[in-house]
C-alpha cells in the first residue's frame, strides 16, 4: 500500500507521555504476544458465557451470559472509554479467530467499495438494538450465547475472504459504539518522529511485516552504495493495521481498534500510544471527513441512547399497547402477538433511531443556513458534518448514565451466578447499589450534565469558527437540540427502570 507523509501532518495528542515507553506496561503492550495475553482471559470468559448460556440455568438473573454481557460488559466499556481508551477492542476476543483467518488469507480481496462507509454500521446498530428489545436478549441466556457465537463466526468468515478488517471497521455494532466514543478518550496512536516515517521503505505500520518467505528490506545505503541498515519480513512478523490507518496521518480514534499491530510491525520503534486531552479531536475541524455516513452515525447513536433507555421505563408499555391496538385485526389474519409486537417496536425504533435523528440533523442544518445566510457558501452536508462531533459528549453522557445504572445496581450479581455455574452454593449477600441510592442519581446527573456542557462548548466553537459574527445564531440552533436530548435523558433517568417483558392483548 503506497502512502505519503506530509511534513506538516500533526499528531493529535497534547502530551509526550507515551504508554509504550512505560517500564512494565510498555513492554507488555509492545510484546509480540501482548495482545494475545489480553485476549486469552476474555476468550475463556466468552467460552464460559456460551456454555452457561446454552446449558446453564435459563433464569437471566442467575446466568453469567446475561449478567456478564448486558450488565458488566456495558458498564466496564464506558468506564474504559472514559478513563483510558478503546481497551475492549484492544483485547477483543472476537479478533483472535480473525487473526488466524488473516494468516490463512493474506491475499484476500478488498471489501466492496460500495460498502466502505458507515451505512452498514448504522444499519447494524439499528438491527442490534431492535433485536435486543424484541427478542428480550437481556432475559435470554440461550439467545445471548448465540449472539456471542455469531460474533465469532462473523469475524472469522469476513476476515477469511477479505484482506482488510471489514468486521471491525464496517460491520461490528459493539465495535462501532466503541470507535465512536473512543474519539472522546484520553489516548491515541501517534508517531514520535515524522521524518522517520517520511523515509521509511516498507511502511510496515500499515502494510505489515509478515511474510511466509523471508524478505530483506534495505533502509539505508553507505557512501559506497552498500546496504548499511536492513530489516527483515518473515513469518514471525505482524500483519500491520487491519483497518488501513497510517499513524503519521491519524488525527482521530475513529476506526482505530488499538490493536497496536502498527507499533509491533514498525522496524524503527517510532509509534507510540500517547496521552492527550480528552475529546481534543472533537474540536479539530480536520479530524473527521465531512461525510453524511459518519455524521449521521454519531448523531443517530446519541438518539439511540434515548430510545434504548425508553424501552425500559413504564411509559413505553402504554405506547406499545396503544400502537398494538391499531394492529389488533392482524390477529385474525394469523399474526402472533410477538410478531405484532415486533412491528410496533420496529415503528418506534425506526422513528426514534433513524427518522428522528436524520430529521433533526437535516432540520438543524437547514435552519443554520437560514439564520446565518450561508446557503450559498456552505452545503447542508458540510454544516451537519461540522456539528456532528459535538454529539459525541452528550451521547456518551446518556449511554454512561444508563449503563452505569445497571452496572452499579447489579455489580455483585455475577458472583452468585459464577458460584452456581461452578457448583457452589450461591451467596446473595451483596448485589449492588440500592435503586434509591443518592450517589447513583448523582453519578447519572454528572454524566448527563458533563456530556451536555462539553457538547455545548464544542458546538459554540464550531459555530464561531464557521460563521463568526453570526455564530451565536448558529449555536442557538444546535443548543436547542442538545437541550432537548438532555431534557429527555433527565426525564428517562427519573423514571423507574423496570424489566422489559411485554405481554400484548392480555
Amino acid at each position: 500500500m503506497a502512502v505519503n507523509v506530509s511534513r506538516r501532518t500533526t499528531v493529535n495528542h497534547t502530551s509526550r507521555l507515551d504508554m509504550l515507553r512505560l517500564p512494565v506496561l510498555g513492554r507488555l503492550l509492545r510484546w509480540r504476544w501482548g495482545r494475545l495475553a489480553m485476549q486469552i482471559p476474555l476468550i475463556a470468559l466468552a467460552v464460559l458465557l456460551i456454555v452457561d448460556g446454552l446449558w446453564g440455568n435459563q433464569l437471566a438473573s442467575r446466568n453469567t451470559a446475561t449478567i456478564g454481557a448486558w450488565v458488566h460488559y456495558r458498564g466496564l466499556v464506558v468506564l474504559a472509554l472514559l478513563l483510558a481508551g478503546n481497551l475492549f477492542c484492544m483485547a477483543c476476543p472476537f479478533t483472535l479467530p480473525r487473526t488466524l483467518a488473516k494468516r490463512w488469507s493474506s491475499s484476500g480481496r478488498r471489501w466492496p467499495r460500495v460498502l466502505r462507509n458507515k451505512w452498514l454500521a448504522i444499519s447494524g446498530l439499528f438491527v442490534f438494538f431492535f433485536l435486543y428489545e424484541w427478542l428480550d436478549l437481556w432475559a435470554s441466556p440461550w439467545l445471548t450465547a448465540w449472539v456471542i457465537v455469531t460474533y465469532f463466526a462473523a469475524s472469522f468468515t469476513l476476515e477469511l475472504f477479505f484482506k482488510e478488517s471489514p468486521f471491525c471497521k464496517y460491520v461490528c455494532p459493539l465495535g462501532t459504539f466503541n470507535l465512536v466514543y473512543a474519539t472522546a478518550s484520553p489516548s491515541q496512536i501517534g508517531v514520535r518522529d515524522h521524518d522517520i516515517c517520511a523515509t521509511c521503505v516498507g511502511k510496515e505500520c500499515v502494510n505489515g511485516s509478515y511474510s511466509p518467505q523471508p524478505i530483506m528490506l534495505v533502509d539505508r545505503y553507505d557512501p559506497a552504495g552498500r546496504p548499511a541498515a536492513t530489516h527483515e519480513h518473515n513469518a514471525r512478523g505482524t500483519l500491520g493495521c487491519g483497518t488501513l490507518l497510517f499513524p503519521p496521518q491519524m488525527q482521530s480514534n475513529l476506526d482505530c481498534v488499538f490493536c497496536l499491530d502498527c507499533a509491533r510491525a514498525c522496524p524503527h520503534d517510532n509509534i507510540g500510544l500517547f496521552l492527550r486531552m480528552p475529546g481534543r479531536e472533537l474540536a479539530n475541524p480536520h479530524a473527521w471527513r465531512k461525510r453524511w455516513d459518519v455524521a449521521l452515525l454519531v448523531i443517530a447513536l446519541a438518539f439511540m441512547g434515548i430510545t434504548n433507555a425508553f424501552g425500559m421505563v413504564p411509559p413505553v408499555y402504554r405506547l406499545i399497547d396503544a400502537l398494538a391496538e391499531g394492529l389488533r385485526p392482524l390477529l385474525a389474519l394469523g399474526f402472533a402477538p410477538q410478531a405484532i409486537e415486533g412491528v410496533v417496536l420496529l415503528l418506534i425504533f425506526g422513528v426514534g433511531n433513524l427518522l428522528l435523528p436524520a430529521g433533526v440533523a437535516l432540520g438543524a442544518g437547514w435552519l443554520t443556513q437560514r439564520v446565518t445566510s450561508s446557503a450559498g457558501r456552505l452545503s447542508l452536508r458540510e454544516i451537519v458534518a461540522a456539528f456532528a462531533p459535538a454529539f459525541v459528549p452528550v451521547g456518551l453522557g446518556i449511554w454512561t448514565a444508563h449503563y452505569l445504572f445497571h452496572f452499579l445496581t447489579g455489580i455483585g450479581a455475577i458472583v452468585p451466578a459464577l458460584q452456581e455455574f461452578f457448583g457452589f452454593v450461591p451467596s446473595y449477600a451483596f448485589m449492588g447499589a440500592p435503586l434509591d441510592s443518592p450517589w447513583l442519581g448523582l453519578i447519572e446527573l454528572v454524566a448527563l450534565l458533563g456530556g451536555f456542557i462539553a457538547s455545548a462548548v464544542l458546538a459554540q466553537r464550531t459555530a464561531l469558527r464557521l460563521f463568526r459574527r453570526q455564530g451565536t445564531q448558529a449555536f442557538a440552533v444546535w443548543l436547542m437540540v442538545f437541550v432537548a436530548l438532555l431534557a429527555a435523558a433527565l426525564w428517562l433517568m427519573d423514571q423507574p427502570m423496570e424489566m422489559r417483558g411485554v405481554e400484548l392483548f392480555s
